[in-house]
Order: C-alpha cells, then sequence, then structure tokens
C-alpha cells in the first residue's frame, strides 16, 4: 500500500483571518504583529506585502521601514485563531480519520487505503482520486470557512511539506511515488526541511545550489563533509524518509526537526512585549528555552558541543555569545552554561527585551559518548519527561523553574 501523507498548511493564516474580521483588507498589505513602528515581531505577512522583504519573523520596526506607505498593520487577537484552526480540522477530519496538527495553521493527513472512498470509476488511477479529494477538502475549508489553504501529498511527511510549500498560494501539487527524485533535485537546498541559512550559506559557498548538486557530489571531501544530510535527502528521494507516520500532536510550535540530523543549529527565542528589569525573570525565560532546545535535540537523537547565549536590551542592542563544552542534551548541563554566559555577558542596565538559546556544532547519535559513573551524576531528568510527552504532549510536564516562563507577558 502506498504511503499518502497529505500536509495541509492554511495561506497567510493570521492575515486571512483578519481579513474575515474585515474584508476591506482583501488585496491590501497586510502585516500582523502589532502597530507600525512598534516593538515586537512580525506574524504573519500577506503576499501583497512580501515583495518589499516583508516577512514573518523580522521585528516590526524593520518590517515598518520595508512597507510601503499603504500597509496595513494589525496587532494580533489572542485565543481567536485557535477557533478558526479547530473549525478547519473538522472540515479535515470528513475526508480523513488520522489529522495530526503541526501547528495552528498546518495539519497532516494520512490518505494511506483511502483510495476506495474516493474512486469514481474502477479504472481510476488511486493517486488521481486521492488528489481529487484534497482538492475537495481545500475546496471545502475555502466554501465553508473561506479560508485559503494549499496542500502537498507524498510518501513522507518531508516530501508533503514541500510539496504544500511549492503550491502555494490555494494549490495542490501530488508528488507519486517514484517522482521524489525529479521533484527534489532542481529545488534550491534551502528548500530541504533541516537545511537552515547558516547551512546554506556553507553548501553556496562550496558552489553547491540545489539538491541535484547535492545528490551528485562526487566522492571525495565535499561528499564526506556534507555525508549526514546528503544521508537525510536520499531517504526522502528513495521515498523512504526517517519519518512515514504522522507523529505526534503539536499545534505550539512550528518547529520541524528530522531525526539524525546534525547539520546546522538548534534554538528558540522569545520577545517580550514589555521589557523584562527583573533578572529572575530573565532566567526563568533562559530555563524554559534551555528546556525546548534540549528536548529538540533528544527528539532528533543529537548532542550539541556548543551553547550560544542571545540577549537584546530594549535600546535593541543585541549580542550573542558561546561556549564549547562536552557534547550533551541535558537541560541541567546547558542551563548551567548559560547562566555562566549571562553573569558574564551582561553589563548593561537596560532591561532585556528579547532571550534566545542556540545549540550548534552537532553531533550524531553514532558518535562515542563520554559515560560518567553513576556516582558521579545524577540521572539526567529530560529523557524521563520525554516519556510523559510522548504521551501526553509538550506542555504536560516542565520544569519547576522554567513553569513561571509561560506567564511572563
Amino acid at each position: 500500500m502506498p504511503a499518502r501523507i497529505c500536509c495541509l498548511d492554511l495561506d497567510t493564516f493570521f492575515v486571512s483571518v483578519e481579513r474575515l474580521f474585515n474584508p476591506s483588507l482583501v488585496g491590501k498589505p497586510v502585516v500582523v504583529g502589532g502597530e507600525r513602528g512598534a516593538r515586537g515581531v512580525v506574524t504573519a505577512a500577506s503576499y501583497e506585502v512580501r515583495p518589499f522583504g516583508v516577512r514573518s519573523g523580522i521585528s516590526l520596526l524593520e518590517a515598518s521601514r520595508l512597507a510601503p506607505p499603504n500597509a496595513v498593520f494589525l496587532p494580533t487577537r489572542h485565543g481567536a485563531y485557535s477557533d478558526y484552526s479547530a473549525r478547519v480540522r473538522e472540515v479535515i477530519e470528513r475526508y480523513s480519520p488520522e489529522v495530526r496538527a503541526a501547528s495552528i495553521d498546518e495539519f497532516y493527513i494520512d490518505f494511506a487505503g483511502c483510495e476506495g472512498l474516493y474512486r469514481q470509476s474502477e479504472n481510476e488511477d488511486g493517486d488521481a482520486a486521492i488528489e481529487r479529494a484534497v482538492r475537495a477538502m481545500c475546496a471545502a475549508i475555502r466554501r465553508e470557512i473561506n479560508l485559503p489553504a494549499s496542500a502537498g501529498i507524498g510518501a513522507t511527511r518531508v516530501i508533503a511539506k514541500v510539496a504544500s510549500g511549492r503550491a502555494k498560494p490555494e494549490g495542490v501539487l501530488l508528488v507519486p511515488q517514484g517522482g521524489e527524485r525529479a521533484f527534489l533535485l532542481p529545488l534550491p537546498v534551502r528548500k530541504l526541511p533541516g537545511i537552515g541559512p547558516k547551512t546554506e550559506e556553507r553548501l553556496v559557498a562550496d558552489g553547491i545550489h540545489t539538491l541535484g548538486d547535492l545528490a551528485n557530489l562526487p566522492t571525495g571531501p565535499l561528499r564526506s563533509k556534507y555525508s549526514r544530510v546528503l544521508a537525510f535527502l536520499e531517504r526522502e528521494i528513495a521515498g523512504n524518509g526517517p519519518v512515514k507516520s504522522l507523529g505526534r500532536e503539536r499545534p505550539a510550535f512550528h518547529e520541524h526537526d528530522p531525526e539524525g540530523l546534525d547539520l546546522g543549529s538548534i534554538s528558540n527565542e522569545r520577545t517580550f512585549f514589555s521589557s523584562l528589569h527583573d533578572e529572575s525573570r530573565v532566567l526563568t525565560e533562559l530555563l524554559s528555552l534551555a528546556e525546548r532546545v534540549c528536548f529538540r535535540a533528544r527528539k532528533r537523537g543529537i548532542r550539541a558541543r556548543t551553547v550560544t547565549l542571545k540577549l537584546r536590551y530594549s535600546d535593541f542592542d543585541t549580542f550573542t555569545r558561546a561556549r564549547t563544552m562536552e557534547a550533551t542534551s541535558d537541560e541541567a548541563k546547558v542551563y548551567s552554561a548559560i547562566v555562566q554566559l549571562y553573569r558574564v555577558a551582561k553589563k548593561r542596565r537596560l532591561p532585556i527585551r528579547l532571550v534566545g538559546v542556540g545549540l550548534s556544532n552537532l553531533i550524531g547519535p553514532e558518535e562515542a559518548e563520554q559515560l560518567s559513573l553513576p556516582f558521579c551524576t545524577a540521572r539526567p531528568v529530560g529523557p524521563i519527561m520525554d516519556e510523559i510527552r510522548e504521551k501526553y504532549g509538550y506542555e504536560s510536564v516542565h520544569l519547576g523553574g522554567s513553569a513561571g516562563a509561560r506567564r511572563v507577558p
């Protein structure tokens, strides 16, 4: 039975919901995240404003500088968007019993074995039947909720996700089993989930611009240098990538962590609407971020030799500090290093606007680990929490000191 994973992405979700509240915004350049010139980051940017360089994740100050004068800046409506996401899911569940939320605006759906439900004749190809069903599902979301959606269909989650991006806006793209090579190899290296900006820079500097360039590297130093990402790419080209199941629900996060991939880095940041004056609250946030990046590292099955602290003051002065240490994915060790970096690096009395924790210089599970004697080091609590989260979700358990981070404004 061929695997048929569908990744459905709600196009410019936050902008699209705002347009439901105010139809006059249709066709206009819209930025969601805050008022023009305010502090904070862009949550979503409409297609009309993206040609000017405005995109999600950049600061509102930068977006204000780049956006045209007629761009509309809107604050986010906390609590208003989840209702629309739930309504979309209700539509999706009419088409398949296996649905997982990857974020508030992205869902994975398993259509394996559903061909018989959607075939219109005995001779109809299974791919055609599933593609038509997905198109009908997207049309139902537009008709019933008036939200645009794009979808990709493939043998693995990675193929489906890349296909959904190529289908935008409001399109559906199916990559047939056996067609993964022709689909992936012409794409820029950045299109493969797991390859971030820094890894892209290194690849391009080595003359590797497309996934085809990467896959066709001759035997030698470059192929050895990128052996891990090559192994990941080759599994996807073969249509049997490491993640065939839909995975667990994770609606609160947008991260993608391919199992075993030790290229690039893992990082999480938080920006505060009100800058933090209290050092204890800053440390609480840093503990929460250390907890998150270590969870993601263990999920990949990797460890990190380098820990990085990022701080931004209220006047937007930003700096990073890093420390290299014995490879780890243990929250206690990472947080200890972060606190030491913070104590040494914080020289100004200004309040903190942003904090970030990153892991880099990653090593895979096959590399030997220096073992500690049982009486030298307590058993790390992280793997125990992972077992609980596997069953009940990430938010089901946290380190005691990080719990307050979710209450910081």
